[in-house]
């Protein structure tokens, strides 16, 4: 139940200055992605980390269960990085031993995922660099045959970076820097002047080197508001990644600038439909959902956004109380918190864009997760489907989305209508959210098999079962017993 191959035909998506073909931003993706970490999990014996421990080879032991359902896995820093941690201070980006494990354990979990088919994400950090004994020297990369070797030193600093203007810094006063930052300074480490043709060349052959050597296929960019787009898209025409996604933790304009100033070669994680998913589901006021403006669906730019739940950065900084339901200090095995974690998940798995999926959230609610996961490749639904209707209420809401391959509805809300719409069958039935996906035409089989329109519903390891008289069927149709 891993993966439908679907023929797709390549829409030019009319936006001013957009080419027909993007790098990174694959047309019409069907993927779903796994955040297969969050802050400290590299620690099990720290109290934050009490949804399992993801160290290489604890994530080797899940990669059955990660192949039979996501397609694209985001894996934290993997480089050397200052006082270990999570590794967002890396100091040598060719040595790939860290607070996550060895080298050699990365290379055997990569391979791993790669035979189930699944996509691997690099969390690249170049904005910004730790140093190796003092505030202005760092350690050499050695990429090896190909890729070259690159010393960094303080010329490649931006000149307003801290450490030119504090008197305790080794580079105080110095007049060896580089130019002006092209993005929000990040203070703690040495911004990068990536105006400089060095940088830039350290930055391609580092990203190219992580695709040829290290067999990643594609790039989580962190903190891209600390350099100017252009430079982003330049080092993703370089190195080619099957999808790129950039942290912007900002609004929908500074998104679209980021889009523009990138050539449209990344897609950008969906803040801002995060924040309002996550106020329409405590509230009940579901018309937040109706397209809204500040989110890339309401702009027209589905194509574009990795949708979300939670991240490692929200998961470990967001205390919302009693308002929200993200963050550490929210208690996933609470029944409240679960039912509105798993409505948001229903939201995101039935709509457009690339829907990524919280390490947490996986571990805690994996049956029902996995369930809206298979109902979403049954349909098809893409990262460029169509809302083809939408409606809110009182406590209620409601969609129509077109897949590849037929119609979901999702309904929302403690006032949702339950009655079963003609034509289609109810795939998942939760609190406060349901899923129906819409019966094929004619006579449709799959593996030679009836696809079953009624019957008892049941999950079991984490997949999605349908009971029609003396036979089981899956999510797709295909008969198991």
């Amino acid at each position: 139940m891993k993966k439908f191959i679907f023929s797709l035909v390549t829409i030019l998506f009319v936006v001013p200055t957009l080419r027909a073909e993007n790098v990174g931003v694959p047309a019409e993706c069907e993927d779903v992605m796994l955040q297969a970490f969050y802050w400290d999990s590299y620690d099990a014996n720290k109290t934050s980390t009490k949804y399992g421990r993801t160290k290489w080879i604890d994530l080797l032991a899940d990669t059955a269960a990660i192949n039979a359902n996501f397609d694209l896995v985001w894996l934290p820093p993997s480089a050397k990085a200052g006082t270990n941690g999570v590794g967002y201070n890396h100091k040598k980006l060719s040595s790939q031993d860290s607070s996550w494990g060895t080298k050699g354990k990365l290379v055997e979990l990569i391979a791993a995922l790669h035979r189930g088919s699944t996509k691997v994400l690099a969390d690249i950090v170049i904005n910004h660099r730790a140093n190796k004994s003092n505030w202005c020297d760092f350690e050499e990369d050695v990429f090896g045959e190909g890729y070259g070797s690159f010393q960094l030193t303080e010329a490649h600093i931006c000149s307003d970076d801290e450490c030119f203007t504090t008197s305790t810094s080794t580079c105080y006063g110095s007049e060896t820097h580089g130019a002006k930052d092209t993005g929000s300074k990040f203070d703690g480490l040495r911004d990068l002047d990536h105006t400089s043709e060095y940088v830039q060349s350290w930055a391609k052959a580092y990203l190219r080197w992580m695709k040829g050597v290290m067999q990643y296929d594609g790039f989580r960019h962190d903190m891209t508001l600390g350099f100017g787009g252009q430079y982003l898209g330049m080092y993703n025409e370089a190195s080619d990644p099957y999808l790129s996604v950039s942290e912007l933790w900002e609004g929908i304009d500074r998104q679209k600038q980021h889009l523009v100033e990138t050539g449209y070669n990344t897609m950008i994680f969906d803040f801002q439909q995060k924040y309002e998913l996550h106020k329409a589901i405590v509230n009940g006021s579901y018309s937040k959902l109706l397209k809204n403006s500040n989110s890339f669906r309401g702009q027209g730019l589905e194509r574009y956004a990795v949708t979300f739940v939670d991240n490692h950065d929200t998961f470990e900084r967001d205390g919302y109380g009693n308002n929200q339901f993200g963050g550490q200090y929210c208690n996933l095995s609470d029944a409240t918190t679960k039912a509105r974690v798993l409505q948001a998940y229903a939201y995101i798995l039935s709509m457009p864009g690339v829907p990524c999926v919280f390490w947490p959230h996986w571990k805690s609610y994996q049956e029902e997760i996995n369930a809206m996961i298979a109902i979403r490749k049954k349909a098809g639904i893409h990262s460029q489907s169509q809302v083809l209707e939408e409606t809110s209420s009182s406590y209620a809401y409601s969609a129509t989305i077109q897949g590849h391959q037929r119609k979901v509805i999702l309904r929302l809300g403690k006032n949702r209508d339950m009655t079963i719409p003609a034509g289609y069958w109810k795939c998942v039935d939760g609190d406060h959210y349901t899923i129906y996906m819409e019966v094929g035409q004619g006579v449709e089989t799959v593996s030679g098999e009836r696809l079953p329109m009624s019957g008892e519903k049941f999950i079991e390891n984490g997949q999605l079962y349908i009971r029609q008289g003396e036979h089981v069927y899956d999510a797709t149709g295909r008969m198991v017993k």
